[in-house]
């Protein structure tokens, strides 16, 4: 079998052609519904209502017994997820108040086996970690990628693989498969994200080789950015590669022409909860991932909202993440 890092490693050599495959049609008689449909060709039917009936788990004492006095007397895990609708990782139900997705069932699993209520708050991409760092909040669920920057104010305990799409409009004809392939191209990609920093690399490895930089946009929102793509404003939206292609199969108007590791070209990249570094709550996150990964509960979730491809064996903490600039 595979060391962990000889399966990142392929992992990141084929991103681009283990794409994640979906396809999508609204029905309005059941309250709104998504089929999806992972690489294996089979579908699940993704529930939009609020009433979510979510897969849970029991509660494992000796693992509980881990979580710092403070959380544990509480009763309460204080969840934080970005408040931006990014189906299927967070968004909002039919009802515009749910916040649901696979992050949240995440999230939700985590609690049952710590045998906390979990209560998430949505917040702004860059007010996540404002309320990590203060304790507002105990624990980030909302597809944050490991980097190394981040892991010298935050602890990790990773949960499924990081892959990030480039969407175009669809039949723009553009292919992406390196730094190249962008130079001089309006890409939009959001601030303070790992793919805004592997954005801003490309394109300084673009000047260094006398190709022009890349031209990157910042929009509020992804509906902004999926007007500006299809608009013709911009050429490229470079985003979490579940959201890029849910939108794409969603709407047919996109389409998602390049895959890559969260973490560079070397390195699988790997998404994970997350947590205010020293302050002993990383063990307990990472030893109730690892329960629901062996009891199959984990599995159900991914599948449940099409992405079994991203699936991890087991969570580690602070494993190598995507690297400072110029390492």
């Amino acid at each position: 079998m595979p060391t962990l890092t000889a399966r990142r490693t392929a992992a990141a050599a084929t991103a681009a052609v283990t794409a994640l495959v979906l396809t999508a049609c609204g029905n309005p008689t059941d309250g709104g519904t998504t089929e999806v449909a992972a690489t294996t060709g089979t579908k699940a039917k993704i529930d939009l209502s609020p009433d979510q009936h979510r897969i849970t788990t029991a509660k494992v004492d000796s693992i509980a017994a881990r979580v710092p006095e403070r959380i544990r007397k509480s009763g309460v895990l204080k969840t934080v997820a970005s408040a931006g609708s990014a189906v299927p990782l967070t968004f909002y139900a039919t009802d515009n108040k749910t916040v649901i997705g696979v992050e949240t069932d995440i999230a939700h699993l985590i609690g049952d086996v710590l045998g906390l209520e979990v209560r998430i708050t949505p917040v702004s991409w860059e007010n996540i970690f404002v309320g990590l760092d203060s304790g507002k909040y105990d624990v980030g669920v909302s597809n944050i990628t490991v980097t190394e920057e981040r892991k010298e104010k935050y602890d990790f305990a990773t949960y499924r693989e990081d892959n990030l799409g480039f969407a175009a409009k669809k039949g723009s004809g553009l292919k992406v498969t390196g730094p190249a392939d962008v130079a001089g191209k309006k890409v939009a990609v959001s601030s303070g994200t790992n793919q805004e920093k592997l954005l801003v690399e490309w394109s300084k490895e673009n000047e260094r080789a006398g190709r022009e930089p890349v031209d990157i946009k910042y929009y509020q929102n992804d509906s902004d950015t999926y007007l500006a793509l299809r608009s013709g404003r911009i050429d490229l939206y470079l985003g979490p590669n579940p959201t890029a292609a849910y939108h794409a199969a969603a709407t047919g108007q996109t389409e998602v022409v390049g895959t890559y590791s969260g973490a560079g070209p070397t390195l699988q990249g790997l998404i994970a909860a997350t947590t205010k570094k020293d302050n002993g709550l990383v063990g307990a996150l990472a030893a109730a991932l690892d329960t629901v990964i062996d009891n199959g509960t984990y599995a159900k979730v991914l599948d449940r909202w099409g992405l079994a491809d991203e699936a991890v064996t087991e969570s580690e903490i602070n494993p190598p993440g995507l690297p400072k600039t110029g390492q």
